[in-house]
């Protein structure tokens, strides 16, 4: 049994309409999501065999959580995807401001900055609250994170964008199979 909790106004995108969020990732994984409407989370993971699957389902549920919508989250359950959040606070200090203008910064103008590392890395992002997760293979992952994070240091867009540029070959590579 895991205890996750997930923001109350993302419960119902956790459930999906009728129910069909929920009772996907349970068909799909054969674990138990018991949910609260506070946002308490239990995955009863006792009727699966490989441990592992509890924990791929409660990063599924924390991509939910943080902003994801349930398909993109669904990503997690295949091999070799993973699920990464920044604090943007641990860059930033706690004042909302702050934070506030560098959601912006990741964001972009009509998210045109997101879309771009989204697009460049194939990884998909999510900015939400004070956090931004990053769902990738274990080759898109470290690419579109370092993007991020020199965002949150600072960087100009352009240079996060020529960084990601001079990153296609190795993930072009990596999606041939050869990385």
């Amino acid at each position: 049994m895991k205890l996750i909790r997930v923001p109350a106004e993302r419960v119902g995108a956790l459930i999906g309409k009728d129910g069909e969020t929920k009772k996907y990732i349970e068909e799909r994984t054969k674990v138990q999501l018991i949910v609260d409407s506070e946002g308490e989370v239990t995955i009863d993971e006792s009727k699966v065999e490989d441990p592992v699957i509890g924990l791929v389902v409660a990063d599924v549920v924390k991509a939910i959580g943080r902003g994801f919508s349930p398909h993109r989250a669904y990503r997690l359950l295949d091999e070799d995807e993973y699920l990464e959040t920044i604090d943007i606070r641990d860059y930033v200090g706690k004042k909302s401001g702050h934070v506030i203008r560098m959601r912006a910064r990741i964001i972009g103008s009509k998210g045109k900055t997101r879309g771009i590392i989204e697009d460049l890395t194939g990884a998909a992002i999510s900015v939400y609250g004070n956090t931004v997760s990053i769902v990738g293979n274990s080759v898109q992952l470290p690419i579109a994170r370092t993007a991020v994070e020199m965002l949150l240091r600072g960087s100009e867009h352009s240079t996060v964008y020529k960084f990601l540029e001079r990153s296609r070959p190795h993930l072009r590579i990596a999606e041939m199979g050869f990385g």
